[in-house]
């Protein structure tokens, strides 16, 4: 095979996606190492175990704006919370709520929401910081939707969330799901509802 200054330029170029790809790999695994653990995620966000499954804190609560009229009674116009799921707790149990949330990813390893639409539809959306590989920094939910959360496989062992809610959160307005209640509202979906959801058949208040 002829060497010439175009085929050098070529395996130079293979040389070099080579090293920044392995340069790559080697900050990825570096940055995994600096991350926080489990343990002082928990620690130093002050979280508790969550009803949903996984961990959570209310961060806020506009206490010094108006409350806002809904039909179940007056709620702050936004509340804010950390959820954290992890490697021993890795499911969101489905749950449904009366106001809309916006789910920021924080850190971590992936986590894939499944959402129930009324109308029998069932959208996935995994949450992540792969951008190009079509994970989502950035989620809403809107009210009277059924929705779970699934930890995915990674280095760290656990995906960390922040939620907006809006109107805030109130323990009357969360439903947490029953398997057999929703395997029968969505039978086309029964297997992963089985899966996901609590199936002790009682509605239970969560908090934000």
């Amino acid at each position: 095979m002829t060497d010439t200054p175009r085929r050098r330029r070529g395996a130079a170029f293979a040389a070099g996606s080579l090293v920044a790809t392995g340069l790559a790999a080697t900050l990825n695994a570096g940055a995994a190492a600096a991350a926080p653990s489990v343990d002082e995620l928990v620690r130093e966000l002050g979280l508790e175990a969550h009803v949903e499954g996984g961990y959570f804190r209310r961060t806020y609560a506009a206490e010094d704006h108006p409350r806002v009229a809904t039909p179940a009674g007056e709620r702050y116009s936004l509340t804010s919370i950390f959820y954290l799921l992890t490697r021993e707790s890795p499911t969101g149990h489905f749950h449904r709520n009366r106001s809309d949330i916006v789910h920021y990813f924080q850190l971590g390893d992936p986590i894939t929401y499944y959402l129930l639409h009324p109308d029998g539809r069932l959208e996935t959306v995994v949450m992540g910081q792969d951008v190009a590989a079509g994970q989502r920094l950035q989620l809403t939910v809107p009210g009277g939707i059924w929705k779970a959360s699934s930890l995915g496989d990674g280095p760290h062992g656990y995906g960390l969330i922040s939620e907006a809610v809006s109107p805030g959160f109130d323990y009357a307005d969360m439903t947490l799901g029953d398997a057999a209640t929703l395997a029968e509202a969505f039978p086309e979906h029964a297997d992963l509802v089985r899966r996901l959801a609590h199936g002790d058949g009682k509605s239970t208040q969560g908090g934000r």
